[in-house]
C-alpha cells in the first residue's frame, strides 16, 4: 500500500510508531522498522548522550529506516536536536512545541521533519515553514492530548494542507487504518498496540493492565493545569482527580506524578505509577510481534479494501 508517506520515509507499510516516553527505545524501533513501518526513539526529557547511544543502538539491529521523537519542552531540547543532525535518522517527529527553529537543521541533513498537531492553525503554519508531513494527533491517544478527537482532526487537517497527513489516535487495527485512510490520512501512528509488543521493554504488570483494560479504562488528569493526559484509571489517577477538584496548585499535582511514568514502565508499579495508554487500549486483547501486529493491521485493512 503505497502513499507519499511510505515514499518519503522508504518504508514499506505506512505505519509509524509513536514516540512514547520511556517506551519507544531502540529495541522497539528497530523492531517496528524491521517488520516494514517506522520505528521512533522516544526522546522525551533525556540528555543528549542517551540519545545517542540510543540511535547507535537502533542502527546496530536494523539498517531500515527509523527516527526520533523530539519533546521540545526538554531541557536538552537544543542538545539533542544537534545530536540528531550528527548522527542522522530518517525523520524526525516533534511535540510539545514548535520546531522551526531546529528545522533548517535537520532539512540540512536531509532528515524529514513531522511535527505533530492537534488543531489545523498549527498544522499550517508547519506547512508554511516546510514541514514534511504532519501527524493530526486526536484526544483519543494515550499520554498528552489536544481537544480535538481523530474523527474530526484529521480530514480538516487534511483539507487545510497539501503535505501528507499521519493520523493519530484510537487507531488499533485494520478497521482504524482504513478509517484514518478515509478520512484523508496517507499513514497511522500507533503507539498504544505497540507497547505491549514482545519487543516492548514495558513491565509486564503494565502489559498486562493494557490488555485487561476495558472500553470505559482510560481517564484524562491535568485539565486543570492546561497539560491533560490520558491514562488507565488507578489509585494515582483517582487521587490526583481528587486533588484537582479540591484546587491543587500546579506544583503539587507534578509532585504527586513525580518519576511516575517511569515507575509504571520500568518498575511495573501500576498502583501509583501513571500508566499512559489511548482509548484504543480496550480492543487490545494479546501481545504479539512488531512483525505479527503490523502484518494482521494490514492484512484486516485489505479485506476491508477488497469487500468494498
Amino acid at each position: 500500500m503505497k502513499t507519499r508517506i511510505t515514499e518519503l520515509l522508504d518504508i514499506k507499510y505506512p505505519i509509524i510508531q509513536g514516540g512514547m516516553a520511556w517506551v519507544a527505545e531502540h529495541n522497539l524501533a528497530a523492531a517496528v522498522s524491521e517488520a516494514g513501518g517506522f520505528g521512533l526513539i522516544g526522546a522525551a526529557s533525556a540528555p543528549p548522550e542517551v540519545i545517542r547511544a540510543e540511535i547507535r543502538k537502533a542502527k546496530e539491529l536494523t539498517d531500515k529506516p527509523f527516527g526520533v521523537n523530539v519533546m521540545l519542552l526538554s531541557p536538552y531540547a537544543d542538545e539533542v536536536a544537534q545530536v540528531i543532525a550528527e548522527e542522522g535518522v530518517k525523520a524526525v517527529t516533534t511535540g510539545a512545541g514548535n520546531p522551526e527553529k531546529y528545522m533548517e537543521l535537520w532539512k540540512s541533513k536531509g532528515i524529514r521533519v513531522i511535527p505533530v498537531v492537534a488543531s489545523v492553525a498549527l498544522a499550517q503554519r508547519m506547512e508554511k515553514y516546510g514541514a514534511d508531513a504532519v501527524v493530526a494527533e486526536g484526544m483519543e491517544s494515550g499520554g498528552h492530548i489536544g481537544a480535538q478527537t481523530t474523527m474530526t482532526l484529521v480530514p480538516q487537517v487534511a483539507d487545510a494542507i497539501k503535505i501528507p497527513v499521519i493520523a493519530a489516535g484510537g487507531i488499533g487495527d485494520g478497521r482504524g487504518f482504513m478509517a484514518a485512510r478515509i478520512l484523508g490520512a496517507e499513514a497511522v501512528q500507533i503507539g498504544t498496540r505497540f507497547v505491549v509488543s514482545r519487543e516492548s521493554i514495558v513491565h509486564q504488570n503494565y502489559k498486562d493492565r493494557v490488555i485487561k483494560a476495558k472500553d470505559i479504562d482510560t481517564v484524562i488528569t491535568g485539565t486543570t493545569t492546561g497539560h491533560p493526559v490520558r491514562s488507565l484509571r488507578n489509585q494515582m489517577t483517582r487521587e490526583y482527580v481528587k486533588m484537582e477538584k479540591a484546587g491543587a496548585s500546579f506544583e503539587e499535582l507534578e509532585y504527586l506524578t513525580l518519576g511516575s511514568l517511569r515507575n509504571a514502565v520500568m518498575e511495573g508499579d501500576i498502583i501509583k505509577g501513571t500508566i499512559m495508554a489511548g482509548q484504543i487500549a480496550g480492543m487490545i486483547k494479546k501481545e504479539q510481534t512488531c512483525k505479527e501486529m503490523i502484518e494482521e493491521i494490514m492484512e484486516e485493512a485489505k479485506k476491508i479494501k477488497d469487500s468494498f
